[in-house]
């Protein structure tokens, strides 16, 4: 049984088709990156799986229709990292945390011991303990994101999407960001489907990479066999080298085109034959 299954996915918003007829299996345990330029769809299909966005198609999330869940069930069974996550002013870390059990909470009911115990745990685990009662809109970039990756795992949920989690994270943040969501993983049997805009940090932690473009699927498959010079060229329009590594994962670097390196090496001569005669007063030497 799949984690996720999507069939003939659309998503159109004011007669603009966004998502056109994507076809998507996540199995239990994977993590799978979704890459693909700005505006390939990333974000609307991972809101689709999270129940907040209009579709067509089918989603089927543990082996249950989607549309046939309650609201409730399918918070308890998907958790959403949004890009830009809604903070509440002046809220703690804890009680920030503490938001994800809300659809473990009956209506107009209290935090249960068990509520406080899973938030309490996914603050360890997540190593923000420290943090626990300062004000969330205190802390740095990537602790941050620790606290909102923590508020996902307190939901409990089998499922997480994440959307471009290392968003505005220096390549240390970003890097400890991924290596948390692999460890809860492996740890919490969590499976993860993930749109992330680089590349080479996508190849290192996926297991799988689908890469979208134009709302559909143009690649999916190992890391090594999406992000290929000519695939990333065509639908990204880059020049880029892929570096191999001893452990089959590869790197993403861009190069500069020929017609750019020509172009700059142009304009920096310019400036040489253009020297002021005040300047040539000592020898030349050519």
């Amino acid at each position: 049984m799949s984690a996720l299954s999507i069939r003939g996915l659309v998503v159109s918003f004011d007669g603009v088709t966004v998502v056109d007829g994507v076809d998507m299996e996540v199995a239990p345990g994977e993590f799978v990156g979704l890459v693909g330029p700005n505006g390939a769809g990333k974000s609307t299909l991972l809101r689709v799986v999270a129940g907040i966005a209009p579709h067509s198609g089918s989603v089927q999330i543990g082996g249950r229709p989607a549309h046939r869940m309650t609201r409730s069930e399918r918070a308890r069974a998907v958790a959403l990292v949004p890009q830009r996550p809604v903070i509440p002013p002046g809220i703690r870390v804890f009680d920030y945390v503490l938001l994800g059990r809300t659809p473990h909470i009956e209506l107009l009911a209290s935090e249960s011991a068990a509520d406080i115990a899973a938030t309490r745990s996914s603050i360890e685990s997540l190593d923000v303990d420290r943090f626990a009662d300062r004000q969330l809109e205190s802390l740095s970039g990537g602790e941050a994101q620790r606290v909102v990756l923590a508020r996902a795992l307190a939901q409990g949920s089998p499922l997480m999407l994440l959307d471009e989690p290392t968003n505005a994270l220096d390549v240390g943040h970003a890097q400890r960001v991924l290596e948390l969501v692999d460890d809860l993983r492996a740890s919490c049997g969590v499976t993860v489907l993930a749109a992330i805009h680089d590349l080479t940090l996508a190849a290192q932690f996926c297991d799988r990479l689908v890469m979208m473009a134009e709302g559909g699927v143009v690649a999916s498959g190992r890391p090594a066999d999406v992000l290929t010079v000519a695939t990333v060229g065509t639908h990204y329009g880059a020049t880029v080298r892929i570096l191999e590594q001893e452990d089959g994962r590869v790197a993403v670097v861009p190069a500069r085109s020929a017609a750019s390196a020509t172009s700059g090496s142009l304009h920096s001569a310019a400036p040489a034959e253009a020297v002021p005669s005040t300047l040539e007063k000592g020898p030349r030497h050519e």
